[in-house]
């Protein structure tokens, strides 16, 4: 009936309605007993033979089949469900089916070189300079463009044209990228213009599909308003797509409780569950900034309840650069898993946190980023952080006279947990008194509860948790309250 109905709507172009009139023999599961409340209908359920009996009782009658040829039909069926049931059981390891996709590009070892070279960031750079003839950009569009190109090769990089890059190369090398979000092609922030609109015909110009004449295609939408259709979308394209890098991003991190229900059942136990396997990314703007309890918190400590058995990677990256080298790695590497960033808002434009050109044509990803200006023979405090307070605590200890004594290090991939280069940096420093966890979120949120029982007992060190209140709400609802929390939280760190 449904291959008819479809059928019918492709041929004449006509909706079709099934009218299809249905009942449950049984309860919810197999065992339950529905009759404890519907005794009426549930008898006369009893009373009425299967489907099965009564579609063989109609073709018997017709005589389309014999009796004993119905009986060779349910034994055949039978014995199917008893074979697959014991092939099931004696299944031996099979082969990762996002390994065995046709024409699916070989992924690098694990620890693959994600830089790339001053001709690739030249290319990107002129693509965002060249647009179609006769396409008008916006008048306050193309000097941002101008500015982003020149930035490319002369710096600095900020966190939007960062990711361009890493869009960029990884076309060129033949790898699609898909972006979906509900202000994607812009930004939210207007920070990543994948695509730009004519200011007098409204036209469309992605200048990341204009970079060579081989490269893989470049998807960039903007999504519907429905976080769990779009996120549920999203993972099912990178399960049949697995070649591609495909990321999802919320407008802001704190609308992904939307789509919750596609996080806990696919996004953070399918593999676990059923052996599927996703490579999606999920970039979710988070940061505390005065903005409320609505547009503050993507949840951190959710994601680091949920994480065990490596089955995903959770991230915080304070730098473009380090968020270029992330995405890289995570579409180049060998281990094939889902991706949580926590992206920044305030940050994306902040001069502390830009990143150089050469910071792309070298290096890789670091879990986690030691303080390399810091003398071992002067620190007696290690304050250790992830992601935007990195940089309120870069700019609050230059301002300080004692500012010799604190070493700042940030770990990026807050999981899977990089507790071996953690104790690496309190072994560096053989004058430490103090070694401190500093996190904008209340001491219930954030990395704090998921650190102090998984990371800290591992360390030889006692850590002090430098955070806000406990607080059933993400954050406080003033910016005047905001101001004076990170005032009070910056002088705990560095008393």
């Amino acid at each position: 009936m449904a291959r008819l109905a479809f059928e019918y709507r492709q041929t004449f172009n006509k909706d079709v309605v099934i009218d299809l009139v249905c009942y449950r023999r049984r309860g919810h599961n197999e065992g339950d007993d529905p009759s404890y409340t519907q005794p009426l209908m549930y008898d006369l359920i009893e009373q009425k033979r299967s489907v099965r009996k009564l579609y063989t009782e109609s073709l018997i009658g017709r005589g389309d089949i014999t009796i004993e040829e119905a009986e060779q039909v349910l034994r055949n069926y039978q014995e199917q469900l008893e074979r697959v049931f014991t092939e099931v059981k004696d299944a031996t390891s099979q082969p990762s089916e996002w390994t065995t996709v046709p024409d699916y590009p070989d992924k690098p070892a694990a620890e693959t070189q994600t830089a790339i070279s001053l001709e690739v960031l030249k290319r990107i750079s002129d693509a965002y300079v060249t647009p179609p003839e006769g396409f008008t950009v916006h008048p306050k569009v193309m000097p941002q463009l101008q500015r982003r190109a020149k930035a490319i090769t002369e710096g600095p990089i900020d966190w939007g044209t960062g990711e361009i890059l890493a869009f960029g190369a990884l076309l060129m090398e033949g790898r699609p990228v898909r972006l979906a979000g509900q202000d994607s092609r812009r930004g939210t922030f207007v920070s990543r213009f994948g695509t730009i609109i004519d200011r007098v015909n409204a036209d469309e110009w992605t200048p990341l599909s204009a970079l060579t004449e081989d490269q893989a295609k470049f998807y960039i939408y903007d999504s519907l308003l429905s976080e769990y259709a779009a996120l549920g979308f999203e993972y099912g394209y990178s399960v049949a797509r697995p070649e591609a890098l495909v990321l999802w991003e919320a407008q802001f991190g704190d609308f992904v409780n939307g789509a919750q229900t596609v996080i806990d059942e696919f996004i953070s136990s399918g593999k676990t569950k059923w052996r599927q396997e996703s490579g999606v990314v999920l970039l979710l703007p988070h940061g505390y900034e005065g903005q409320g309890p609505d547009h503050s918190s993507a949840r951190i400590e959710r994601f680091l309840t949920m994480a065990a058995d490596e089955a995903f990677v959770v991230a915080q990256p304070s730098t473009p650069a380090s968020y270029f080298h992330l995405l890289r790695q995570h579409s180049l590497g060998a281990t094939h898993r889902p991706l949580i960033v926590f992206t920044p808002k305030s940050m994306l434009k902040r001069k502390e946190a830009a990143s150089q050109p050469e910071d792309f044509t070298s290096g890789t990803f670091r879990p986690f980023i030691s303080d390399a200006d810091a003398d071992p023979d002067k620190v007696d405090t290690l304050l250790l952080c992830s992601g935007r307070v990195t940089w309120d605590l870069m700019v609050d200890r230059a301002k300080r006279e004692n500012s010799e004594r604190f070493a700042i290090a940030r770990v990026e991939q807050l999981y899977p947990r990089p507790l071996d280069d953690i104790k690496a940096e309190i072994a560096r420093f053989p004058h430490l008194k103090a070694v401190r966890w500093v996190q904008d979120e209340p001491r219930n949120n954030g990395p704090w509860p998921h650190y102090a029982l998984n990371v800290w007992p591992e360390v030889d060190a006692h850590v002090e948790g430098i955070t806000r209140d406990e607080s059933s709400s993400p954050s406080v609802g003033t910016v005047k309250r905001h101001t004076a929390e990170q005032k009070d939280l910056l002088d705990r760190a560095f008393q």
